[in-house]
């Protein structure tokens, strides 16, 4: 028997309502996979940046909650919404989505795998939903104050990343194409941490930045000077990128006073700093 769109709408809440039970941030989408609900700005005259402080529903990954009433307001608004999305690179989970796409001419899987065996990582039991068209999102965590991008085919041909500020779409969502599910075996494990050489690759690689004055030369100064350089929202990923690659260097522990200076140079705390730069040491086998 056809599902109806008002069926779809009750299985597509109840399955939202239950990933927030999770820990897992959501909004309605349609059968598009897009947010079902429209900017509330659309009609503005000059529209000004706004992620949802004026209070009202409508600013897509923005909208996402764990708050069951919240949830049910959003589904009321969208009464087609017919599945969900899950925010990424939010609290507690901080999730990381690695979507390998069957669209393209490449073969994401084997590129994955291609990846894992030249960069010595194995990707752990995890979550994987099973998306219409074949392909598959693995779902996997990141550490708490590393901000993952999204991006569509850097890491390899047909695998796009979803990150800080993107969605995956739900598992018992129904879209134009078909119903997305989890794949048998997966649907009672969380989501893995994300292996630490596969979350390096994940980081974006360093811009061309201002030359280093007369007094700071060196590859330690080239990272400090790429720290600086850090506009905000992407302050504790320079950081963290550059202590990766100081501590991989072997000049991290010589490496930790500039580079806390140098966050703090760009706003942030010396807490954040030293917490963001320690995680890095952990991250690369190091004790900071």
């Amino acid at each position: 028997m056809a599902t109806t769109d008002g069926q779809a709408t009750t299985l597509a809440l109840a399955h939202a309502l239950s990933a927030a039970e999770r820990g897992l941030a959501v909004i309605p989408l349609s059968r598009t996979k897009l947010p079902a609900l429209r900017s509330p700005h659309r009609d503005d005259p000059a529209p000004t940046p706004c992620h949802g402080e004026c209070g009202r529903p409508g600013h897509g990954v923005h909208d996402a909650t764990t708050d069951p009433a919240r949830i049910r307001e959003l589904f009321a608004a969208a009464p087609w919404a017919t599945g969900y999305g899950i925010a990424c690179g939010l609290p507690p989970h901080h999730l990381i989505g690695v979507d390998l796409d069957t669209k393209s001419d490449a073969d994401s899987s084997a590129a994955l795998r291609e990846l894992a065996l030249r960069h010595l990582f194995t990707i752990p039991p995890t979550v994987v939903v099973l998306t219409p068209s074949g392909g598959r999102h693995l779902w996997l965590t990141g550490p708490p104050d590393v901000v993952v991008p999204n991006s569509a085919g850097r890491l390899a041909p047909g695998i796009d990343i979803r990150g800080a500020g993107g969605y995956l779409v739900g598992p018992g969502s129904r879209t134009e194409h078909g119903v997305y599910r989890t794949a048998p075996g997966t649907s009672h494990i969380g989501p893995a941490p994300c292996p630490r050489a596969l979350l390096r690759l994940l980081l974006p690689a360093p811009r061309p930045h201002h030359p280093t004055p007369p007094s700071a030369g060196g590859h330690g100064q080239g990272l400090v000077q790429f720290v600086m350089a850090a506009h905000e929202g992407q302050r504790n990923t320079r950081l963290f990128w550059a202590a990766c690659r100081a501590y991989e260097d072997g000049i991290g522990p010589g490496l930790v006073e500039p580079l806390v200076e140098a966050a703090l140079d760009t706003g942030l705390t010396e807490r954040e700093a030293r917490a963001t730069i320690a995680s890095a040491a952990r991250l690369t086998g190091h004790h900071p």
